[in-house]
């Protein structure tokens, strides 16, 4: 499929059980999850009966899955508490992401905190982050997908050069990949809009190499381009609008690259959000 359109959905009450209902609502064709509290430094034990319905599952219906990692992982930050959990957490996500048989684990590429220089940040990324994406052996390890943020505060990577750096800390790790949120990039300062999409996808192939981005989180935003504010709208509902999301569809760069929608309301609208962009897609 040129592009397979799904939705982040909820798995409390079981992955299989809560899960996979929910994508079947949304009409996903593919999903993504989380593993632990997306706001905590838990790390818990999978329900073995519930990974092996809903991996078996989706495998058997196609469905790429994919894991979102906790909001709270900065391997950027000053706090060596903070970064030593956030090696735990995500070493966390990353098995279980196996353990479902996810395609990748999207992780948010954090910040550099207490007036740190962005150099010494990017060091202590790749001190603390190169060993886990080492650790990733087997062939149906995920990939590990940096999301970039909407340029807040000090962040480390928000326009897609920012990429670049990155990638060199990690020596390009051939388990690393990219995770493009629409709604982030136009916060961050890339206007979408008109030729912007094009232009801001052959941006991150010349930055990081073909075949890296391998997820798309196709939000729009409630705020202008360069806002830096983290603002998801629905599909069409925002100032990126429709068009650019059919723009997406039709580079080169998203050949076979999933979408996944974060945008706001009910299922019911994210069921719309789904349907929209099958519909420009097709």
């Amino acid at each position: 499929m040129r592009n397979p359109v799904g939705a982040h959905v909820p798995v409390a009450g079981g992955l299989a059980a809560t899960g996979l209902a929910a994508a079947r609502e949304t009409g996903a064709e593919t999903v993504q999850v989380f593993v632990a509290n997306p706001r905590g430094w838990a790390t818990p034990a999978g329900n073995p009966a519930q990974d092996a319905a809903f991996r078996e599952q989706c495998a058997a219906d196609g469905v790429p899955v994919y894991v979102h990692a906790p909001y709270l992982i900065n391997f950027g930050s000053h706090t060596e508490a903070t970064v030593e959990r956030s090696a735990e957490s995500l070493r966390h996500s990353l098995r279980r992401g196996r353990a479902i048989g996810a395609r990748g684990v999207v992780v948010h590429t954090g910040s550099a905190t207490g007036g740190r220089p962005r150099a010494e940040a990017l060091a202590q990324v790749r001190e603390h982050l190169l060993p886990l994406l080492d650790e990733l052996t087997h062939d149906d390890d995920p990939f590990l997908l940096l999301e970039s943020t909407a340029g807040q505060g000090s962040s480390l990577c928000s326009m897609t050069w920012d990429f670049g750096p990155y990638f060199e800390a990690l020596d390009a790790h051939p388990m690393l990949g990219v995770c493009l949120d629409t709604c982030h990039a136009f916060a961050a300062g890339h206007d979408l809009t008109g030729p912007g999409m094009h232009k801001t996808l052959d941006l991150l192939v010349e930055t990081v190499g073909e075949g890296r981005l391998k997820l798309v989180h196709a939000n729009d935003s409630k705020d202008v381009a360069g806002a830096h504010k983290d603002r998801h709208a629905n599909i069409g509902a925002g100032h990126i609008g429709e068009e650019p999301f059919r723009e997406l569809m039709r580079h080169p760069a998203t050949e076979g690259v999933p979408l996944v929608i974060e945008t706001p309301g009910p299922r019911e609208q994210h069921a719309r959000d789904v349907a929209l962009l099958k519909s420009l897609r097709d």
